[in-house]
C-alpha cells in the first residue's frame, strides 16, 4: 500500500472549495500526477499530488484537518 504525504504543515483539504466534489473517493484509479487534495499554508494552496498510480483506498485525515510535514494524507492500493 502507498502513501501520500503531506509536504509541509497546514490545514488539509479533500476538495477544492466547499460545494465542490472531493478529489478523489473509496476505489477511484488515480494516476502519477492526479491531485488528491491541497494543504493551505498562509492563504497559499498546494496541490498535493501523486506520485504512483494505484487504487484510491481512502483519506487518513479529515476534511480541513490540520496537518504535519510528513504526515500521510491518503493511501493508495497497488
Amino acid at each position: 500500500m502507498a502513501e501520500i504525504k503531506s509536504p509541509v504543515p497546514g490545514t488539509f483539504y479533500t476538495q477544492a472549495t466547499p460545494d465542490a466534489p472531493v478529489y478523489k473517493t473509496k476505489g477511484d484509479a488515480v494516476a502519477v500526477g492526479d491531485v488528491i487534495g491541497l494543504v493551505e499554508v498562509m492563504k497559499t494552496f498546494i496541490e498535493i499530488k501523486s506520485d504512483v498510480a494505484g487504487t484510491f483506498a481512502g483519506y487518513s485525515v479529515e476534511n480541513e484537518a490540520a496537518v504535519m510535514a510528513g504526515q500521510t494524507l491518503a493511501q493508495l492500493d497497488g
